[in-house]
Order: structure tokens, then C-alpha cells, then sequence
């Protein structure tokens, strides 16, 4: 919306600055793009009247005119406009007046005859870019009045940028409405007399579409006068609100469109057939607009028809072959409320943007039409002349937008802006506004204004006392918050610690649904019983997760089809498992689980190509184990689960209990769930993986460690684990590490047999330990080893 200051001013006039004025739209919401002088700089430029003006002796194209400045003498100008003509008030830039572009004028000789001064076009003084010869000023401009006094040319245009909710200020109108309720100040508006109705003449009109049309004003003005001329205050409004003056009834309706806000448009009386209809366009219609290009109207389109078909896209764009020319005499003079929804988005189906639909697909005042009908006729009548006829209205004026009565409460206003109001503040801002406002207990109950179409909720009304009040005028307060300090135990260790240790062995997190496809499921857990969802968003999520696998096995197969071979991913989360004695009678238990697949290594020159293994997911287990400094307290044991391969799976135990299991996903299960090569998945309890052994200060001996190795034969059946347990055991304060070091089976090992290398570290705090200590220490641990595991020393 573009509109000058001036004329803003004549309606609302607040003792701010120009600048001032800018600054307060702005922070009200209606952002200023930009303030532009409406001229160029100059001076010396004052009115003159053509008293004499003849051709130039030596030049077809020169005229050599007298000029009536106000002065005793009149002036000498040459002149090469072809619109000079003696008795036209004209710009007069005098000897020494300075143009745009730092233009000087001298006494000059313009083929032998003497020129003072010069007469101007609008482009020469920088008030438009084009011009049809000289200024030609109206015949009771007052000679030698300085032209920037006449003209207000000390004046700017201002562009705001209206957001879409705020089409009421697409006007003068809604703009002075919005600057008096910031300054509080009463808004100066026209005052006109409605032209008096001479005419019985009318046009009849039929309104299908009630529904996008409900009302429709039509009214016949016959006599009228297109070839006056546009008065030039109307003309300088419209050119400072970027807009081309073209003939007194386009302007008027664009003046208004301006003033009031209301799109308009002008029918030639003698071209329209029958009577007007308006009706949704049909199938295959065509329609040539004022601009000359043809359109066909699609079925979704608001079309002004009359009998020879449409005449017009309503709310968009007239018609070519009733559109008002200079020979038009008759017209009929529309005036309509159209629907949001019936124009938005169908000008640009056709590739238009137009004023008319730019306000239309925003929202127009349903209460404005009688009154811009009013003030157009009032300003065709005042430059036209011409007989008026009544306002026939059609349409359904219950299909008509309502007003929203909207409720506010105080406490509710006050939490949500953060500032204490005083009643009677917002009581005197919502009455400003425009509102029908009732006090009440608990707040306000205001009815919106007609124009004000973008009010519908409490929050629109809070939006609004924000605006209205000022935001620079609510404190800026930092909010408070007070810091305790967390209630953590020392030896629960953080989940983000198990995550972020799982990130750093290449795993990336996943989070999968809690709902998942109870067949699927029932392949990994079919011993156990799913809840199922009396409401599922799909069957394929339809049933609790039992454990994590079911999802991450889901992430894998999408990942392995769109060509990722080497994945590892993991989940934290709760699983459902029923339970009569659990609360709601299901035990949610929290879980951290991962799933790997591919090589050992990211493809690398320097590291070798392998697949993985059972030992590369019991590695990754183990370093969650580790973090807690109490993996002495977890062991693996050879366990079943119907989700993994028989010879490549572990339970893990914590404290006689089994808290999960690892190992390699069984063959059977691959395909099912569309998976390819080996899968290595584990699944653990977050409380008892969490858990960790406190630190414990001691002091680092001084005296020196003894290492002892251990070649052991023992069955093939024996877990190295047991052994280790054992050596522990029974190895006393002096043994201070057991290490598992080497695992052989093959030549010179008998085939049930397998030799198990261990070393041993002892050593004492407060004195070296001597050879026969050692020695004794070594045979207690291998006797041990003999009589529970039939275990030897190897040769």
C-alpha cells in the first residue's frame, strides 16, 4: 500500500515527525518499505499564463510564446511542446532556477530569438518518468505562484508492507483509522453529500452465486462526461499512490478503491445485454479483458455475466467489450462483496495480479459497499455531470460474514504478554479499535468490527492490546529462574554416557515406533505374549514392542535397500512386556540395543577387509559393560533366544540374573525381515548396565610386579571365563591381574582338547615378593584348576 504523507495527514494529523510517523507504523505491525520524495528537487519554478503564442520564424517544430509570470513585463520563452497554446497556465522555470540534476537556466538565443526562462514537463521536474509535452495546470492555478507550494510538492509517499491478516488498511481509510488509534486522536473523515437520485432507471441483476457473491450493488448514471478532465488533486493522489491517471470514471473508481478501500468497476450501459448474472463460469467460456488478451474461464471462476456471456472475472478484472470509453455516455456502476475464498488464488490461475483481487483474497469491510457507492457517485457526478439512478442490491445477505464476539481475560492477557494492564488501558484500546466492548468479571467480551476480519480468538484480542499499547512500552525483564543443583546418584551412570560411548564405536542412534507389526514380533519372540492396541494406527502397528530388535531390524532392512552395506545402529527405550503383578498390568523395563552388519572396518587401504564376527558385537558389549569400572560383575554364558543362531549367541548375567543377550540374528529370520549377509544384534538392561563401582583411592605399590604365563590344556568344553573365575578365586590379595592371552586348538593338541594361555600378575604393597611366594601362589591356582577342570600345564 503506497499513499502519501499529505493526504494521510488530511484525515489524521498527530504532532509527530515524518520520521516519527514511519517508525510508530512500523512497530505497530504495518512495516514502512520505504519514503519517497513525490518530486524531484528544484526551485525557481513558478506559474505562468500563455498570454501570446506564435510559430518560430526559422524552426517547424520551435514556438515563440509571451509568458504572464505576475511580474510587470512579460517573458520571452521558445518553446517545442505541441501542447502550448495561448490562454493554458503553465510551469515556468524562471532565469535562474535551478532543475533536477543541477540543471541551471540562463537567458539563452534559441535560433536567433531570446528564451528567459523555460516550460516544463512533469518528467523535467522529476514528478513522473513520462510526459505528453508541457505541464498543463488547471485554468484557476494562480499566476506566478511558486509551483511546490501549489502542487504540496514538499510532500513523501510511503510504502507499508501489509501482512495478509491486515487487509483493513489497503485504505486511507483504514490507515488514518490505525494512525488515530496509536495517537489517540479522532480521524478526520470526508464529508460529502450523496448525489440526489434524478433517474428511475435500473439494471436488472441476478445473483447465482450467493454463496461467493451474497452482495451486489448495481447503479445506472446516464449523461456522463468521459472526456472531462480528471481534476488534479485527484490525479496527484493517485500518482503519488502509484497509480496512472487514464479517464475521470477509472480514476474515480480507483480513487475510492484507494479512500475507501472497496474495489469498483464501470460497465458501458449501452453494451450490456439483457441483464447481469452472476454465476460461476462455465465450460469452454472466453472472456477478452480491458488489457486485450483472452482468457478461458475455468468452472471454479466468479464470472459478472450478462445475456451474450461473461462480461467479467469478478473481483479481478473487467471485460474489453463493455469496458468505459470516451464515447461512452451511459454507465452502470458496480459495487460488490465477494468472498474470500471465491477469488483467492484465481488470479493467478490466470497469470493477473490485480488491486481489485489483492484486496478481495484478503477481505473487504461487508459493510463498506452502500458507502462506496455513495462516494463514487458523489465524485462522477462533481466531474462528470450526469443523472443517477437508485442502488438496486442483490444477493443473500445471510450468506454475509458475522462479527466474532470474542472473550478476553485479564489474567489470561497478562500471562501470556508478561505485564500487568490496567482495565480501563484495555478497556479504552479495544473501544479505539473499533469494538463493541462489555466489562466483565473476568475480563472483556468484545464484538469485532466488520472490518476487522482478522479477529476470532482471544489471542487476536491479546495481539492487539500488545500492538495498540506499544511494544516499546512493555518492559524489557529477563525472566528468573533459580538453579539447583540435580539429585543424581554417583553410581548411576548418565544413559547419555552409554550413547555417546556406542556414537564413538561408530554406532549412529535410531528411534524406531513403540507399535510394531505383531507378526514380525511373534518370529523373534514367539513365546511371548504382545499387548495389542484396542485402536492401531495401522495392523503393521498394531502391537507394543517386546524388545528394541523388531524396530532396529526394520532400520536395517532400509538402510541394506538403498545400498548401505555397512550399518550399525542403536535404540534406547522402553519394551512392554504384560505382567498381572506390574502397575497397568504391563512391566516397561528401559533397554539400550544395537544391530550390526557389514565389514569390520570402513574400506580402507591401511586396515584389513573382513567380516564381522560374533567377538566384534561381544566387543562393543563389553565396552558398555567396562564403563562402569564393574564389569567384574557381569559374565557371559552360552544362552538360547529364539531371535538368535544357536552356536553364536550369549546371555549376559548380572548378579544371578539375566539382563540380555548377544549374538548373531538366526538365518531362519533374514529373510523375513529382507535382510542380507551376517546381522550381529545385542539387547540390554539399562538399570544394571548403569550401574557402576565407585572409585576407590589407593596407593600405587613401590615395589616391583611379578608375571607369571599359564599354558593350560583343558576340554574344549570349558568356558575360558570359568577359568578366570577360578584363578580369582582362589588367587589371594598377591594376585592383582589375570589376563587371557592366547587360545590354541590344532596340531600336537588333541581333538577334544585346547590350550588356553593366561598370564598372572602378583605383587604386594609394602615388600618385594620373593620367588617361593610366587611359586606357592602358582601351584595353590593350578591345583585349583586341576581339580575343577581336569586342567594341566602344558608340556
Amino acid at each position: 500500500m503506497k499513499f502519501s504523507e499529505s493526504w494521510l495527514r488530511e484525515w489524521v494529523n498527530p504532532a509527530i515527525t515524518r520520521e516519527q510517523l514511519a517508525e510508530q507504523i512500523t512497530m505497530a505491525g504495518l512495516e514502512v518499505d520505504g519514503i519517497e520524495p513525490v518530486a524531484a528537487e528544484f526551485s525557481g519554478v513558478v506559474i505562468g499564463e500563455v498570454v501570446e503564442c506564435g510559430q518560430h520564424p526559422d524552426a517547424d517544430k520551435l514556438r515563440v510564446t509571451k509568458i504572464n509570470v505576475g511580474q510587470n513585463e512579460l517573458l520571452d520563452i521558445v518553446c517545442g511542446a505541441p501542447n502550448c497554446r495561448q490562454g493554458l497556465k503553465v510551469a515556468v522555470a524562471m532565469v535562474g532556477a535551478v532543475l533536477p540534476g543541477d540543471f541551471k537556466i540562463k537567458k539563452a538565443k534559441l535560433r536567433g530569438q531570446a528564451s528567459h526562462g523555460m516550460l516544463c514537463a512533469y518528467s523535467e521536474l522529476g514528478i513522473s518518468d513520462e510526459s505528453d509535452g508541457i505541464m498543463e495546470l488547471p485554468s484557476d492555478a494562480p499566476v506566478g505562484t511558486d509551483l511546490r507550494n501549489y502542487l504540496q510538492l514538499d510532500d513523501v509517499a510511503i510504502e507499508v508492507d501489509l501482512t495478509p491478516n491486515r487487509a483493513d488498511c489497503l485504505s486511507l481509510r483504514g490507515l488514518a483509522r490505525e494512525v488515530g488509534v496509536l495517537n489517540q486522536i479522532d480521524v478526520v473523515t470526508p464529508q460529502w453529500v450523496d448525489a440526489a437520485v434524478t433517474i428511475d432507471d435500473t439494471f436488472a441483476v441476478n445473483v447465482l452465486a450467493t454463496q461467493e457473491c451474497p452482495r451486489y450493488l448495481g447503479r445506472v448514471i446516464k449523461g456522463v462526461n468521459v472526456q472531462a478532465t480528471t481534476p488534479l488533486w485527484m490525479q496527484e493522489r493517485l500518482r503519488r499512490s502509484g497509480v496512472r491517471s487514464i479517464d475521470p470514471v477509472v480514476d474515480v473508481t480507483n480513487y475510492v478503491l484507494l479512500e475507501q478501500g472497496q474495489p469498483m468497476h464501470a460497465f458501458d450501459l449501452a453494451k450490456l445485454q439483457g441483464s447481469i448474472e452472476v454465476r460461476l463460469a462455465k465450460a469452454n467460456e472466453k472472456l477478452v479483458l480491458l488489457d486485450g488478451n483472452e482468457v478461458e474461464l475455468q468452472e471454479n471462476t466468479l464470472a459478472i455475466c450478462d445475456q451474450s456471456g461473461p462480461i467479467a472475472m469478478a473481483g479481478i478484472f473487467g471485460g474489453l467489450a463493455t469496458g468505459v470509453t470516451n464515447a461512452s455516455q451511459d454507465i452502470f456502476l458496480e459495487c460488490a462483496f465477494f468472498s474470500k475464498l471465491a477469488i483467492t488464488g484465481r488470479a493467478r490461475q490466470y497469470g493477473l495480479h490485480t488491486d481489485s483481487s489483492h484486496r478481495y483474497e484478503r477481505g473487504v469491510d461487508f459493510e463498506l459497499q452502500n458507502q462506496a457507492m455513495e462516494r463514487a457517485t458523489q465524485l462522477l457526478v462533481e466531474i462528470c455531470g450526469g443523472q443517477v439512478g437508485p442502488v438496486l442490491e442483490s444477493g443473500d445477505l445471510k450468506q454475509l460474514p458475522t462479527s466474532s464476539n470474542i472473550t478476553l481475560r485479564h489474567a489470561r492477557l497478562e500471562k501470556v504478554i508478561g505485564y500487568p494492564f490496567e482495565k480501563s488501558n484495555v478497556t479504552d484500546i479495544l473501544t479505539r479499535l473499533g469494538m463493541t466492548v462489555e466489562v466483565t468479571e473476568q475480563g472483556w467480551q468484545a464484538l469485532a468490527p466488520s472490518y476487522r476480519f482478522d479477529m476470532d480468538i482471544e489471542e487476536d484480542l491479546i495481539e492487539e492490546v500488545a500492538r495498540i499499547y506499544g511494544y516499546n512500552n512493555i518492559p524489557n525483564l529477563s525472566p528468573k529462574a533459580s538453579l539447583t543443583t540435580a539429585q543424581h546418584q554417583e553410581n548411576i551412570l548418565p544413559s547419555a554416557k552409554l550413547r555417546q560411548l556406542l556414537c564413538a564405536r561408530g554406532y549412529q542412534e535410531a528411534i524406531t515406533y513403540s507399535f510394531v507389526d505383531p507378526k514380525r514380533q511373534q518370529l523373534l519372540h514367539p513365546e511371548q505374549q504382545a499387548m495389542i492396541l484396542p485402536h492401531p494406527i495401522s495392523v503393521e502397528m498394531s502391537a507394543m514392542r517386546l524388545s528394541l530388535w523388531t524396530g532396529l531390524l526394520d532400520t536395517l532392512s532400509y538402510n541394506q535397500k538403498r545400498q548401505q552395506t555397512r550399518v550399525r545402529v542403536f535404540e534406547s527405550g522402553l519394551r512392554f512386556v504384560p505382567d498381572e503383578n506390574s502397575e497397568n498390568g504391563v512391566k516397561q523395563t528401559p533397554m539400550i540395543a544395537g544391530v550390526i552388519c557389514g565389514n569390520a572396518n570402513q574400506e580402507a587401504w591401511n586396515v584389513s577387509d573382513r567380516e564381522l564376527d560374533f567377538f566384534d558385537i561381544k566387543g562393543d558389549v563389553q565396552a558398555l559393560l567396562q564403563l562402569g569400572a564393574n564389569d567384574d560383575a557381569f559374565s557371559f554364558a552360552v544362552g538360547s533366544h529364539p531371535a538368535l543362531h544357536p552356536g553364536q549367541s550369549a546371555k549376559v548375567i548380572y548378579q544371578g540374573e539375566v539382563i540380555g543377550y548377544v549374538g548373531a540374528l538366526h538365518p531362519q529370520h533374514l529373510k523375513a525381515f529382507g535382510l542380507s549377509g551376517k546381522v550381529f544384534l545385542f539387547e540390554l538392561e539399562m538399570n544394571a548396565v548403569s550401574l557402576r563401582r565407585l572409585p576407590e583411592a589407593k596407593p600405587v605399590s613401590k615395589f616391583p610386579a611379578n608375571r607369571r604365563d599359564l599354558a593350560l590344556l583343558v576340554s574344549q568344553n570349558v568356558q575360558a571365563g570359568d577359568l578366570l573365575n577360578c584363578i580369582k578365586k582362589v588367587g589371594g590379595n598377591q594376585l592383582v591381574g589375570v589376563n587371557l592371552f592366547d587360545v590354541y586348538k590344532g596340531k600336537g593338541i588333541a581333538d577334544n582338547m585346547q590350550s588356553i594361555a593366561i598370564s598372572l600378575t602378583l605383587q604386594e604393597q609394602g615388600r618385594t615378593l620373593e620367588e617361593k611366594e610366587i611359586a606357592a601362589t602358582v601351584d595353590i591356582i593350578v591345583e585349583a584348576l586341576r581339580t575343577e577342570f581336569d586342567a594341566s600345564l602344558r608340556d
